[in-house]
């Protein structure tokens, strides 16, 4: 594996999983493989759980974790090739990536999107530059489409909860007071579907998900019938795609909450968060055993040290075998 950034295949996936999940039962199982090794992340954005989970993933191998916070303690980049720069950036792209990829053995970027410009957006523009100047592998903690390594915390939650072979699993919009990307639910779809469960995505109308993300779903208005037996419930917010970045309606009769669930009674719940409580989901759901968000949380680390892994494997010339 070179760089982490979307979900690639069935059988890459189901790698990543097992892996994860050998290092959930033994987390210091190859604490020397990243000895004398750096990894740096680079947020231009917050972060709590994928800050923290990555740092502890890097630790578990022995790699050093460093932290910069682009957005407050970095310069301000410049991104257009060419620019004349005599306006607020100080620093363009090309040379702080170049940089930092001559500091570290790999990369792990968190971007988010602007929500404004649709087309740089979808274009990955700010994420691409670093992919192009650094040299280096890199590893997506989310950026303006995607969020892989919360979907492969979440391919393992719902591995170690599944009674079936192939659970409905059931994505819901939720109610929110602002603006959210569309990255979580984007790659919630793209790696639930790839690892063949059966998905439904549930939403208002207007809320519609860019259809190369959810081709093979069943897509559906009516939350109640889309929820009916489903064996997990992913909560998610997100703003329009078609008009791009728009809060359409409040939606406030979409919360989740146990009477929503009436005819699911073996569903468990998840979400990436955080959470707005008693917005998105009820204290109920949230503190009730149906809840997986806090081993969705804890999942993120083993996520992360399952990636990392590999790319070390594989600079070292050893790619793990399939597990």
């Amino acid at each position: 594996m070179q760089n982490f950034t979307s979900f690639t295949d069935f059988s890459e996936a189901q790698s990543l999983i097992n892996l994860a999940l050998k290092y959930k039962k033994d987390p210091f199982l190859d604490k020397h493989l990243g000895r004398g090794k750096r990894i740096g992340l680079i947020f231009l954005n917050p972060s709590l759980r994928t800050r923290i989970s990555t740092q502890l993933a890097a630790s578990n191998l022995g790699m050093e974790p460093i932290v910069l916070n682009m957005d407050k303690d970095g310069w301000a980049l410049e991104m257009k090739e060419g620019a004349i720069m005599n306006k607020n950036t100080v620093e363009h792209i090309k040379d702080a990536a170049a940089v930092l990829g001559s500091y570290f053995d790999i990369l792990a970027i968190r971007a988010f999107p602007s929500l404004t410009d649709k087309s740089q957006d979808v274009d990955e523009y700010i994420f691409t530059q670093f992919l192009k100047f650094t040299g280096k592998p890199i590893i997506s903690l989310e950026s303006a489409t995607r969020h892989p390594l919360q979907s492969l915390a979440d391919m393992v939650t719902i591995k170690e909860n599944a009674q079936e072979k192939r659970p409905k699993v059931v994505l819901t919009w939720a109610p929110h007071i602002k603006a959210i990307p569309h990255a979580v639910a984007n790659s919630f779809c793209e790696w639930a579907l790839g690892c063949d469960y059966d998905l439904t995505v549930t939403h208002p109308e207007g809320y519609e998900l860019d259809e190369q993300f959810t081709a093979g779903a069943t897509i559906t208005h009516d939350q109640d019938e889309a929820l009916k037996d489903a064996d997990f419930v992913y909560v998610k917010n997100w703003s329009a795609f078609n008009d791009y970045g728009k809060i359409l309606h409040a939606g406030e009769d979409w919360i989740l909450d146990e009477q929503k669930l009436a005819n699911s009674p073996n569903a468990k719940v998840m979400h990436c968060l955080p959470v707005r409580r008693n917005l998105e989901l009820s204290d109920e759901i949230l503190d009730g055993k149906r809840s997986l968000v806090q081993e969705q949380a804890n999942n993120r680390i083993y996520a992360a040290q399952a990636v990392i892994s590999e790319i070390l494997n594989t600079q070292a010339g050893h790619p793990n075998k399939k597990v």
